[in-house]
């Protein structure tokens, strides 16, 4: 699949299959994904902790907020934490969000090519994520990436969830988001 391909075909899928497992091949794919990621002076500020054993995903999955229900059948979670000291600051800009976007991005497409569901939430308690995994409180808890292999059942989802399965979300005009040469001027 070429990166075109990965593009069109990247969703927020949440309908998980929890019999099929994540293999330590696919966790090293992933890994070389969000390795090779841009990042300023090529810092890599991102800290991924690969949530894969059982009894470390059960205690995570813990942390979920109410409405990610469907993320308890994921087969891993990676975790996504980072401190502004170790990217970029440039006066007041810190580049580490940015930079951790970056490679999560690119890890999602790589997941995307190889048939596999990662799905980035906001949805957890980064309090308690930061105690089970032991993550330094200087970290700032980015991120959950939900991934597992596409399922058919969806009865952890609500209606909302549901039907959001069903297609790609509309997306904004371009001239909403997208400017020509001044703030506000669309773009088309």
């Amino acid at each position: 699949m070429d990166v075109h391909t990965a593009v069109q075909n990247r969703r927020a899928r949440r309908v998980l299959d929890d019999s099929r497992p994540i293999t330590d091949s696919d966790i090293d794919n992933l890994i070389e994904a969000m390795r090779l990621s841009a990042s300023c002076f090529n810092n890599q500020p991102w800290r991924a902790v690969f949530v894969h054993g059982d009894e470390a995903l059960g205690l995570v999955k813990t942390a979920l907020s109410k409405g990610n229900e469907w993320a308890t059948k994921s087969r891993l979670i990676i975790v996504i934490a980072a401190k502004p000291p170790d990217d970029c600051v440039i006066r007041d800009r810190q580049y580490f969000l940015f930079d951790c976007g970056l490679s999560v991005g690119q890890l999602v497409l790589r997941a995307t090519e190889m048939d596999l569901i990662a799905h980035p939430i906001a949805g957890f308690s980064p309090k308690t994520t930061r105690e089970l995994l032991g993550i330094p409180d200087e970290y700032t808890v980015i991120t959950f990436v939900i991934c597992g292999h596409p399922g058919s059942d969806d009865s952890l989802l609500s209606d909302k969830q549901k039907e959001a399965e069903k297609a790609r979300p509309e997306r904004k005009l371009i001239g909403e988001n997208f400017f020509k040469d001044k703030w506000g001027a669309p773009l088309r």
